[in-house]
């Protein structure tokens, strides 16, 4: 199973999931372990995103779930052309208040005001996306990885149970209390998988038009342009 953990910068991703590190039987990586290249673009996003998908496929036959942090939004991910092979799918967004995270942004040193507008606007991207699969999905599709399977969701709603991408807003809240929460959302999401009620398992795809081809609400989570490559 993927659980994949997405937002744009100085969300507080990679620091609130390493302590889900410990739960049996769960794998977690961060995206850019791979290591970014000199412009990276969006189609080096997907095609390493897809990358992923395979690398997340073969814990999958060793019996493990594996949680990974990006920039990938959900979208994305159902894309990956191996994303059908996945057992389970399971999509959070972490998220914070513009003013924490430009906040954060300028703690960093290394921005310019340009970079942190992206910034800014990649996480209201990002948030438009969680609630809609039909929020400006050409910041996706726009110069992406050609063998991406965006048919898949296109014609897909809001109100469709497969698209569930739990919001966690760590705004007020320290690197623990984050931790407890994505710590459930992971817990629910496994429990979801076991009894049959995750929507993206199984054959998710099948209304795609080529052939072959109970949202839940943790701790501090609230319901819910174009922005980095990675």
């Amino acid at each position: 199973m993927l659980l994949t953990v997405a937002g744009s910068s100085c969300s507080g991703k990679t620091t609130a999931v390493r302590a889900c590190a410990a739960i049996a039987g769960l794998v977690v990586h961060d995206f850019d372990e791979i290591g970014v290249p000199s412009g990276a673009d969006t189609s080096w996003r997907q095609r390493s995103m897809e990358a992923w998908v395979r690398r997340v496929l073969r814990y999958q036959a060793g019996g493990l779930d594996v949680v990974l942090t990006g920039q990938s939004p959900l979208g994305e991910v159902l894309a990956c052309p191996s994303a059908t092979r996945l057992d389970g799918i399971a999509a959070c967004l972490l998220d914070v208040d513009d003013a924490v995270r430009l906040r954060r942004l300028d703690d960093r040193r290394r921005y310019d005001g340009d970079a942190k507008r992206r910034f800014l606007g990649w996480a209201r991207w990002h948030r438009g996306h969680a609630a809609d699969p039909r929020h400006q999905p050409e910041a996706l599709t726009s110069g992406g990885w050609t063998p991406m399977r965006w048919d898949r969701w296109q014609d897909w709603t809001s109100d469709d149970p497969r698209w569930n991408v739990c919001v966690i807003d760590t705004t007020g809240r320290n690197v623990e209390q984050s931790a407890v929460d994505i710590t459930r959302w992971i817990a629910d999401a496994r429990a979801d998988l076991a009894s049959g009620r995750l929507g993206l398992t199984g054959a998710w795809a099948v209304s795609v038009s080529r052939p072959g081809a109970s949202a839940r609400t943790p701790g501090s989570v609230q319901p819910v342009t174009d922005g980095p490559s990675h």
